[in-house]
């Protein structure tokens, strides 16, 4: 892995897109009401259903594969290593959910994978990452100073609305953080490409969290010196620079979502097993 390879991005990229013409209000409905959905179902159905619209979504934005593959696959590997994690601590935790058995292979250590756990991970597993596509469809169009504004004409307080578009803001900052301190790490003799082992690598990344975890904070602590300096929080109101009100396209959009929902958490409510076709 070599860090100045690393052009992947975490921010606002304007593409004039079709999702970029929608409001801040709209694409963050869509987010919460796809986290609810998604934490609502075991269907792997809907699931994977999901999953190829939030990569059509995702795709539609007009932003380039290149720029968000590195963290599609290292969502992938944390995800792996996640389902892993969860047989270890918990083998027949399909089994117990599903209320069949059927193993596949004996493992060293007394593990059995069953047919029941190996298909609860790998439902839970697409779970988890069906929401990695709609997040970054979501900082990929989302303008920070216009969401922020949306968020306080609807009734967010200006300083709560104010934090969420720092927040936005600073995902660029964190990732130039990221390989600044991975150049730093290179230099001394730190090695993060495919030929060393996976363990070294991932010792690696851990040098790196430490120090970025540091500089986030440091940060942190810049930005609020600036804004009390600068007399943040004195008014009880402000204005915005930029700011879209909701159009016809955003209301039929948030009508949807909001149908889709309901349907969600009507079938979860009739529906509360997971679902498993080879019972």
């Amino acid at each position: 892995m070599n860090a100045s390879k690393m052009k992947f991005g975490i921010n606002y990229i304007d593409t004039k897109s079709p999702l970029h013409a929608l409001n801040g209000i709209t694409k963050f409905a869509l987010f919460m009401a796809w986290i609810t959905v998604v934490l609502t179902t075991f269907d792997l159905r809907i699931i994977v259903a999901m999953i190829l619209l939030g990569l059509a979504l995702l795709r539609m934005t007009g932003v380039a594969f290149q720029v968000y593959k590195p963290l599609l696959i290292g969502t992938l590997s944390v995800l792996g290593m996640n389902a892993v994690f969860m047989f270890l601590v918990a083998p027949q935790q399909g089994v117990d959910w599903i209320g069949t058995r059927n193993d596949l292979l004996t493992l060293p250590g007394n593990y059995t994978l069953t047919q029941e756990t190996l298909f609860y991970l790998v439902t839970v597993t697409l779970k988890y990452f069906s929401m990695f596509p709609i997040a970054l469809v979501f900082v990929f169009t989302t303008h920070p100073t216009e969401f922020a504004s949306s968020l306080n004409r609807i009734g967010v307080p200006y300083k709560i609305a104010y934090a969420v578009s720092l927040t936005l803001r600073y995902l660029p900052d964190v990732k130039n953080d990221f390989v600044n301190i991975m150049h730093a790490q290179q230099a001394r003799g730190v090695d993060f490409s495919k030929n060393a082992p996976l363990m070294t690598r991932f010792k690696g990344v851990a040098k790196i969290l430490i120090p970025l975890i540091f500089s986030s904070l440091d940060r942190a602590d810049e930005i609020a010196n600036a804004m009390t300096l600068r007399g943040f929080g004195r008014n009880k109101a402000r204005t915005w620079y930029n700011y879209r009100p909701l159009n016809s396209k955003d209301w039929l959009a948030l009508a949807v979502i909001a149908v889709v929902v309901i349907l969600a958490l009507y079938k979860r409510n009739v529906d509360t097993a997971i679902w498993y076709p080879f019972a």
